[in-house]
């Protein structure tokens, strides 16, 4: 649950990306012509959060068969370090002090290259039905953001909780997604503001920092080094 929450706070803080690089579509979902804009939006954001928790939980299976296969503390604790080192990479990229965790999303471009066709066979999004569809192959988008949260997925027990995790950073995001479609213009204009960028970025340092401080033994094991270099 505490991974879950991480994730929720860090989808919200994050939302500052999401809407420059989902912008384009959500705002398209209220220009069309047929249907209801607010059910589009919702089925796009079912879809695209669907997809996330597919995704949370296949990494929350890995991360448990890592777990099988090896000392359990030891790997827990490689895999909580790895999950909060991205985390930390991820505010410090919002922020604007650096683009490491955007090297993840060339990870993705193979999978993507599969799944583009569907997306294109999904537009124009006219219709609650595509805009499902679209949403569902949206969130397979090679997205740092996304990437830099499937390792807390994978941190979390299994796949239910990994898909859990992954749930609760896609409705995390969903506020600013919902408020761009709708008010695109005023919105993206408040987001590309610097101050908001690293305000949500620092946030999101400290999450990873305090997630630092929880890894199961990692503090004790830091102190114990320095003790001996010392």
């Amino acid at each position: 649950m505490q991974l879950a929450v991480a994730a929720f706070l860090a989808g919200v803080l994050g939302g500052v990306h999401c809407m420059g690089m989902c912008g384009g579509i959500v705002g398209s979902l209220a220009a069309a012509s047929r249907g209801n804009a607010i059910a589009r939006h919702l089925a796009f954001n079912a879809g695209r959060i669907a997809s996330y928790s597919a995704a949370g939980a296949a990494m929350g299976a890995a991360g448990a068969l890592i777990t099988m296969a090896g000392p359990v503390q030891a790997a827990q604790i490689a895999l909580f370090v790895i999950a909060n080192a991205l985390m930390l990479g991820l505010g410090l990229y919002i922020a604007g002090w650096g683009r490491a965790v955007v090297r993840l999303e060339g990870l993705g471009a193979a999978l993507w290259r599969r799944i583009e066709p569907l997306r294109r066979a999904v537009f124009p999004v006219d219709s609650t039905a595509k805009a499902l569809g679209a949403g569902a192959a949206w969130g397979w988008v090679p997205c740092g953001l996304v990437y830099g949260m499937l390792p807390l997925a994978a941190a979390s027990g299994g796949p239910a909780q990994g898909a859990l995790v992954m749930m609760a950073f896609g409705l995390g995001t969903l506020p600013h997604l919902l408020f761009a479609g709708f008010a695109a213009q005023r919105v993206l204009a408040f987001r590309s503001k610097p101050w908001v960028r690293r305000v949500a970025g620092l946030l999101i340092v400290t999450l990873a920092l305090v997630g630092f401080a929880r890894v199961p033994g990692l503090p004790e094991a830091l102190r114990a080094g320095w003790a001996c270099i010392g």
